[in-house]
């Protein structure tokens, strides 16, 4: 019996000598830099040109339709405006004068309002202020435009000399809104893509039209401000001077504030 308990002991022994491990450890820190990311992708011609050389074009306007295409991607939350500027920042650039008199009410100052857009998809992500347009979702007023002094402005670009100033309260957006007051929504719109969410009308991709509507004389009624609806159109005796105008239309994203 004493033989045989000690053999269980050495046996023991060895058994727990064969468990004992060695153990060395080296760490490695691993960062993560997640930069925010905010993606505009644009189709469109270069040159949008209108040419009014029609009477009728004069009173009915011109329309080019899908001309535009916008595409978003965002790791934030965003949004979207148009800008319209110039080098003055108030009214269309003349390049040619088609004038042939000096006649005071023949001006070539023509407001950048009188460019107007369309979008296809609405803004989700604002609601309006006292009853102002938030975007360019409205479809381009058809009524009498020699009553538009209560309807001008609901398509006008939003015109500024500094076009990467975001619009203010009530000031369209094509997605998202300005701060946060009563009435207002501005969360901005959710991080995501087009490429997984790229369904016209989504909150990731926009089809954009525009018009301008000279009216007859040319002094564009429907051409005006969104905050309150205010007319910018030419008054008095005033009218365009016919000529080669220009502006920029400058589509911004950035990360909701």
């Amino acid at each position: 019996m004493r033989k045989l308990f000690l053999l269980l002991a050495v046996v023991g022994f060895f058994a727990t000598a064969s468990k004992a491990q060695l153990i060395d450890e080296q760490n490695v820190t691993v960062t993560m830099d997640l930069q925010p990311v905010l993606q505009l992708s644009m189709t469109t011609p270069d040159h949008i040109e209108f040419v009014f050389d029609d009477i009728r074009e004069y009173y009915s306007g011109i329309v080019k339709y899908g001309a535009t295409i916008l595409k978003v991607s965002s790791s934030v939350t965003w949004d979207l405006y148009a800008a319209g500027t110039s080098m003055n920042g108030t009214s269309w650039d003349q390049q040619i004068s088609y004038s042939a008199g000096a006649n005071i009410n023949s001006v070539s100052a023509i407001p950048l309002q009188a460019l107007e857009l369309h979008q296809y998809g609405a803004n989700n992500y604002a609601s309006s202020v006292a009853g102002e347009p938030i975007d360019y979702s409205s479809p381009f007023n058809t009524a009498n435009y020699t009553t538009a002094t209560t309807i001008a402005g609901t398509n006008s670009i939003f015109g500024t000399s500094t076009p990467y100033t975001a619009p203010g309260l009530g000031e369209k957006y094509i997605q998202g809104a300005s701060g946060i007051s009563a009435g207002v929504n501005a969360a901005g719109a959710p991080a995501g893509s087009y490429l997984t969410n790229g369904v016209a009308g989504s909150p990731f991709y926009y089809v954009i039209d525009y018009r301008i509507l000279p009216g007859l004389p040319a002094v564009f009624p429907l051409a005006g401000t969104n905050n309150p609806l205010t007319s910018v159109a030419l008054t008095g005796l005033q009218y365009a001077e016919p000529g080669v105008y220009t502006m920029d239309a400058k589509y911004v994203l950035l990360e909701d504030q």
